[in-house]
């Protein structure tokens, strides 16, 4: 790492780890994917002058996450940043204008590569990332601003935006009704 990108890096580390509370691993790895993810495709003031040209995925809910947030300004209640929980260190950066994207992902564990006592700031980007040119399909549904389309679910009657409805035997459905709740479930005896 060359001394001036060291400094950039030490710098956007500080704001990351001031955003998220501290300076750990998953701040220091989100840093460098960003500063990467960034650098790729041709995003250098993202909370500025680029900040209406940029959507990011993150394929994971842990610090990294705090640390793309940070330093791209993506939120996922101003719908530039799609959380989707896979469980990898990685993330998508996507400029809107031009339709270039990269996946950053953590290069899989090599020897010294991914220990957690050598300091990130002696690896190269490639001893540490896996860069991948990508292509993504935004619908205007993903896209930031207000609801494309609203509807209702014939069952339980909530609102369901952008496109996130089922049609079943035509039925206009939530997912929650359609598949059963990821992540709740009513008590037995408990009405809506």
């Amino acid at each position: 790492m060359d001394e001036e990108y060291r400094q950039q890096y030490l710098q956007l580390l500080d704001e990351a780890g001031r955003f998220h509370g501290d300076v750990c691993r998953g701040i220091e790895l989100g840093t460098r994917m960003t500063m990467r993810g960034l650098r790729e495709i041709g995003i250098a003031d993202p909370k500025g002058a680029d900040r209406k040209n940029l959507i990011v995925y993150v394929e994971i809910d842990r610090c990294a996450t705090d640390a793309i947030m940070a330093l791209t300004g993506c939120r996922p209640g101003k719908r530039t940043m799609k959380v989707l929980d896979y469980g990898k260190m990685a993330a998508t950066f996507i400029h809107l204008e031009t339709g270039r994207a990269v996946r950053v992902a953590l290069r899989p564990k090599r020897p010294g590569a991914g220990s957690e006592d050598v300091p990130l700031d002696t690896l190269s980007d490639d001893e540490l990332l896996l860069v991948t040119p990508v292509e993504v399909d935004l619908r205007p549904e993903d896209l930031p601003g207000r609801p494309v389309r609203t509807c209702a679910c014939a069952r339980c009657g909530e609102n369901i935006m952008d496109g996130r409805e089922i049609e079943v035997a035509g039925e206009t459905l939530c997912r929650p009704c359609r598949e059963g709740a990821a992540y709740y479930r009513q008590p037995a005896g408990s009405a809506r």
